[in-house]
């Protein structure tokens, strides 16, 4: 039994484990997946000296509680909350040290909604199609982290610098997301375009890792057939019969039949990960150039 190991004492709401994904499989129908605060867990590597592709554990909401079986550096960044080691607080957003069997306890998120759990060497999960995400689409990757779940490690790199603390945006007050209009567009009324440019939307507490959902005002369609069936981009912006915008985040199907109105910026969408429900949503229309 190895002692590169960490064990699951809590696994909070939902825990999982992701790196950046596994992009370049939607033919297969296979979902990219990863962080869906990608700058967040790559300066959790950072902080510990790991490459920035390295598995880290993505938590929602209630943190979760680790023991490692070995001395450890590990790093929280995402959302803000508090971090106690052997019962005693630690720095969040910079590097740590975990003695073998202490209690490493990730609190509730203070603000926002995701925090990113970085530990020197990387979560060393085998990977699937290139990548140790966990996928809640599809089912790929490790399953979603319960009690008593036991994690390999692997070995820090020391090719690697470590940094000692980093500036990192915090969680969004208003979220902000610059749309393209399209590809379908003209499936909406022009007064679905306004409503969607400036309407007041909210996050909806349905919101998950494979869609970011809202409550507001309904868009009307133009065109009142159904779509084929057709392929989805991360940051599409879907809109299902109730007429309220979803924003496609890491977990999305990759073929959908609903009309995608706009599609969101790449830059914006992690902030979408951060925003807690009844977070206010302005869509901004960006028009191509």
């Amino acid at each position: 039994m190895t002692d590169r190991a960490l064990a699951v004492v809590r696994a909070g709401a939902l825990t999982t484990v992701q790196d950046r994904g596994r992009p370049g499989h939607a033919h297969l129908g296979v979902p990219r997946s990863g962080a869906l605060d990608a700058p967040a867990a790559a300066l959790a590597n950072r902080l510990v000296g790991n490459p920035v592709e390295a598995a880290v554990l993505e938590t929602t909401l209630n943190g979760c509680a680790l023991r490692p079986r070995s001395v450890v550096t590990v790093a929280v960044t995402g959302a803000p909350c508090p971090v106690t080691v052997g019962g005693s607080p630690a720095p969040w957003g910079a590097p740590v040290r975990v003695p073998a069997g202490a209690l490493l306890d990730i609190g509730p998120a203070r603000a926002g909604v995701r925090s990113y759990v970085a530990v020197a060497g990387g979560v060393a999960v085998d990977p699937v199609l290139g990548s140790r995400s966990t996928d809640l689409l599809s089912g790929l990757g490790p399953p979603p982290l319960t009690d008593g779940t036991v994690l390999p490690l692997g070995r820090p790199d020391g090719m690697h610098t470590r940094v000692d603390v980093v500036p990192h945006p915090g969680p969004p007050s208003e979220l902000v997301l610059r749309v393209t209009p399209g590809p379908r567009d003209d499936w909406f009324t022009a007064s679905a375009l306004r409503t969607l440019a400036t309407g007041t939307y909210r996050v909806s507490s349905a919101s998950n890792r494979i869609g970011l959902r809202t409550d507001g005002p309904s868009l009307e369609r133009a065109v009142s057939g159904e779509l084929p069936s057709e392929g989805m981009v991360l940051g599409a912006v879907q809109v299902p019969p109730d007429g309220r915008p979803v924003v496609f985040l890491a977990d999305h199907p990759t073929t959908g039949g609903y009309p995608v109105i706009a599609v969101v910026r790449g830059a914006d969408l992690p902030a979408a990960a951060q925003a807690v429900p009844d977070t206010p949503v302005r869509f901004m229309v960006v028009r191509r150039r």
